[in-house]
């Protein structure tokens, strides 16, 4: 039963969250009615998002980063997302494999999920984990995503506080530049910094933090009646302007160079999270999450209840006798209908 799953969740007993997140990430009947036990009676858990380029060494940052959090007494969760292969949907999961240290620990939950073809460099049950993890009763949930590009930041929604990964030597210079990677940092970590590079990289991000300062000031002064863009560069010019600027660190994870220094940004952005500034970031981003489920559940039951229309439909695109606009419409307008 959901309500004895869910009561066992919180009870703190691991194997039951183990089993509370296969549901979900299964989609095994009665998932739904599990999490509305459990929302409620979450404890509001730090969640930190991990992403960056693939190789930057994310997995063995992480790694050193729980080493600490548990040296502070609390538990640690931690979601590590792998890539799906799009031939045969299997998925190694061998971040966890870097973590192994910590499997005999008690009070780390270490959780590998596959991305099942979900884009953004998250599965579609990572959100539902870490609110499991968060039940359980861990501190900090550590969600450390598929190795990614300048354009899939999914994990900024979710995360309190997002951490990327750069490495010196995976890419030329104008990496740095790119605008999703610079929106979406709290904090920087330059790992393999022992490697040559480390302090261009870390001069390039400074120099390109500092432009895109200016950019979203003179977006903010703009004032209303603009693009988009100018209204996303108002927003972040004032969140910004509220105090905060993301910082950059120089880590050798391997080493666990840098990794104390490193922390204790990632917890003077978890203090600059209770300012009025922070907890209007944090209520943007339960916003933007009910519009995610919200989404999420209609595409569920609207493929629940047209599911061999959709086949048709498909079929008859595929023979040019219609075209994809006009069956969407048709079944939207069947679903719609039937709701």
């Amino acid at each position: 039963m959901p309500s004895e799953l869910a009561a066992r969740v919180l009870s703190g007993e691991t194997r039951a969250a183990a089993r509370a997140c296969r549901a979900v990430d299964d989609r095994l009947p009665g998932h739904r009615e599990l999490m509305k036990e459990l929302y409620p009676q979450s404890r509001d858990a730090w969640v930190i998002g991990v992403t960056g380029t693939p190789g930057a060494g994310k997995s063995t940052l992480t790694d050193q980063l729980i080493t600490r959090l548990r040296a502070r007494g609390g538990r640690v969760g931690v979601v590590a997302v792998d890539p799906t292969s799009p031939f045969s949907g299997g998925a190694i999961l061998g971040d966890r494999i870097r973590m192994q240290r910590h499997f005999e620990d008690p009070e780390v939950f270490i959780r590998s999920v596959a991305t099942r073809g979900a884009l953004g460099g998250l599965s579609r049950s990572t959100s539902d984990i870490s609110r499991i993890l968060d039940a359980w009763g861990a501190q900090v949930v550590i969600v450390e995503t598929v190795g990614v590009g300048q354009d899939e930041l999914e994990v900024t929604r979710m995360a309190h506080t997002t951490l990327v990964v750069m490495a010196p030597g995976l890419g030329d210079d104008v990496q740095a530049i790119k605008a999703g990677i610079l929106e979406c940092a709290d904090v920087f970590a330059v790992n393999k910094a022992d490697r040559d590079g480390a302090d261009a990289t870390m001069r390039d991000l400074e120099v390109m933090l500092a432009l895109s300062g200016d950019l979203y000031s003179v977006a903010a002064s703009k004032g209303r009646g603009h693009s988009a863009v100018t209204v996303n560069a108002h927003a972040e010019a004032g969140a910004r302007g509220a105090g905060w600027t993301p910082a950059i660190v120089k880590t050798a994870a391997t080493r666990g160079q840098g990794v104390d220094e490193l922390e204790g940004k990632l917890r003077e952005h978890r203090a600059w999270l209770d300012t009025d500034a922070g907890q209007a970031r944090r209520a943007e981003r339960r916003h933007l999450e009910m519009l995610t489920f919200l989404r999420d559940a209609l595409a569920e039951e609207a493929v629940a209840e047209l599911g061999a229309e959709i086949e048709a439909a498909a079929a008859r695109v595929a023979r040019l006798e219609t075209d994809p606009y006009t069956a969407s419409e048709e079944l939207i307008a069947k679903f719609r209908a039937r709701a």
